[in-house]
């Protein structure tokens, strides 16, 4: 039987992103991108020939879809998971951008990955959709729990730790956040040196209350804190709206700076 990534094709579907631009196998079961990786790749300002560290890619949804938009550009993706880790490497081939997208499996927080990571120098910016549930029931599914529970061993903090470590001066720091995180992300990326910070609220819909939030922030940066006006995903009739079909469907950057 054909294997791909410790899961065999019947284990895994072949998914399309950015209007077709990028293909990505991933789980049947378990943890599933969905959009949130879209727009955290389009919310990082990239430029053709910078490096970007994802912490926690998953199938690689959205080092992909940033690598699809900035062209020259290049992601270090780290991933705890083995069976992800190598199925994103998997899906950098898939999408012909093996040379751009380095895949480290491993939990971004420990010394050994940091060190692996920093063998390709400072990162101009870094990104990641980062497990955030600490309440609630966990998933029975192991990846899914993985994936969107917070460990113990590495909570919030200790990823964006992490992170700031590896990024030059002035790069920037990208999360995707529900708003109820938002006092713990805060914290730990001032004490991690982070500053100059632009939030970004996601909103379903006009008047519904936003259920993600891009944090940024840049190192070293000391600019007063932002709020902008965000993006409504949803129209009344349930469709994307124009704005969110030009970043979810035709690459387009999501302006947070």
């Amino acid at each position: 039987m054909e294997r791909d990534a410790g899961l065999s094709a019947a284990e895994t579907s072949q998914d399309r992103l950015l209007g077709g631009r990028v293909q990505l196998r991933q789980p049947r079961a378990g943890f599933r991108a969905a959009i949130d990786p879209v727009l955290l790749a389009a919310a990082v300002p990239a430029r053709p020939g910078e490096r970007v560290l994802e912490a926690g890619t998953g199938s690689g949804a959205a080092a992909l879809c940033l690598l699809a938009r900035v062209a020259g550009s290049s992601v270090t993706a780290v991933e705890r998971d083995p069976v992800l880790a190598e199925l994103a490497a998997g899906n950098a081939a898939l999408n012909g951008m093996a040379d751009r997208m380095a895949v480290i499996a491993g939990d971004v927080t420990a010394r050994a990955i940091t060190r692996a990571a920093a063998l390709l120098g400072p990162y101009a910016h870094a990104m990641a959709n980062p497990p955030f549930h600490r309440d609630g029931t966990p998933s029975p599914v192991a990846a899914r729990r993985q994936a969107g529970h917070e460990s113990p061993e590495a909570v919030l903090a200790d990823w964006v730790v992490a992170m700031a470590r590896r990024l030059a001066p002035r790069g920037t720091l990208t999360l995707i956040l529900p708003p109820s995180r938002l006092p713990d992300a805060m914290t730990a990326l001032v004490g991690a040196g982070i500053g100059s910070f632009t939030l970004l609220p996601l909103w379903p819909r006009v008047g519904a209350p936003a259920r993600r939030m891009i944090v940024q922030g840049i190192r070293g940066g000391r600019s007063p804190c932002r709020l902008t006006a965000g993006l409504v995903l949803h129209g009344d009739d349930g469709r994307y709206t124009p704005s969110a079909e030009r970043i979810l469907r035709e690459g387009a950057a999501l302006p947070v700076s």
